[in-house]
């Protein structure tokens, strides 16, 4: 009997992980443009509480940055866009599974990311920062060794800090499903610091009612990241779709337009 349960339990692992096999190699061999373009809908996988690139107002409205720029870029195309709440941490797995056709999030560009989904040309600059409270007595990365840090899960954040402890050490990290649940934290005191995107900190904090009371803090040692669309590898027309898109967007001026409208300026525009 023993022998028989252990045969059953290796037939069920043989059938998950060849189902996962054939869910992976799908993504990275399937072009779904056709389906898409007959459907005449892409799907956006977000997380709806990363202002100000794709967020939920308080009537339930989604908005932001990438809201408008998918918009725009499937315009051209007749394609309606529709905004779908995932868990961020799971983005990749919704992604293969065809639950969504695009991870359009304020995503950057990593070599960790690069190995599972494709990316299209980057639209935006940006880079990781440093969040502390301004009576704290933090200045720089490296007094975080004796403090604890926030970090939303999947994020990029999360991911350079796992590389990068020799520029930013903390004694102790804390991971999040959303950033605004950190900074409920570093408001409580739980946490001493937050390592987010730089777009992020600066808009959700410039809309806080005590603005005052944080700091940005930058390091010269954190490079500027990328940020582009992410899809599946085997979608090569979808990916044209929107490069080309995005170039177009670029030369009739709607991209410098929404730098101007969602960041008062355009220094975060890549003009090539």
């Amino acid at each position: 009997m023993k022998k028989r349960w252990i045969f059953v339990l290796l037939a069920t692992l043989m059938l998950v992980l060849t189902g996962c096999e054939s869910v992976q190699e799908r993504a990275n061999t399937q072009d779904t443009w056709s389906k898409i373009a007959q459907k005449n809908q892409v799907v956006v996988g977000l997380d709806d509480s990363f202002v100000p690139m794709g967020f939920e107002k308080k009537n339930g409205q989604l908005t932001g940055y990438d809201i408008d720029l998918a918009k725009a870029v499937f315009k051209q195309y007749g394609i309606h866009v529709s905004f779908q709440t995932i868990d961020w941490s799971m983005n990749v797995t919704e992604l293969r599974n065809g639950t969504i056709d695009l991870l359009w999030n304020g995503y950057s560009i990593t070599p960790e990311r690069k190995k599972k989904v494709a990316f299209s040309r980057p639209y935006l600059r940006n880079r990781q920062v440093l969040v502390v409270k301004k009576d704290s007595g933090i200045n720089s990365f490296k007094q975080m060794k004796k403090y604890e840090l926030g970090m939303q899960t999947g994020s990029t954040a999360e991911q350079w800090y796992e590389t990068k402890q020799n520029v930013l050490h903390a004694k102790k990290t804390v991971l999040y499903d959303t950033i605004s649940n950190s900074f409920l934290d570093l408001n409580a005191g739980r946490i001493q610091g937050i390592l987010l995107d730089e777009v992020y900190a600066n808009y959700y904090i410039a809309h806080m009612t005590k603005s005052k009371d944080y700091k940005v803090i930058q390091n010269d040692n954190v490079p500027k990241d990328l940020f582009a669309v992410g899809m599946r590898k085997g979608d090569k027309t979808l990916r044209k779709k929107v490069n080309a898109g995005l170039v177009r967007l670029q030369k009739n001026g709607t991209l410098a337009k929404l730098n101007k409208k969602w960041f008062g300026k355009e220094s975060n525009y890549l003009g090539r």
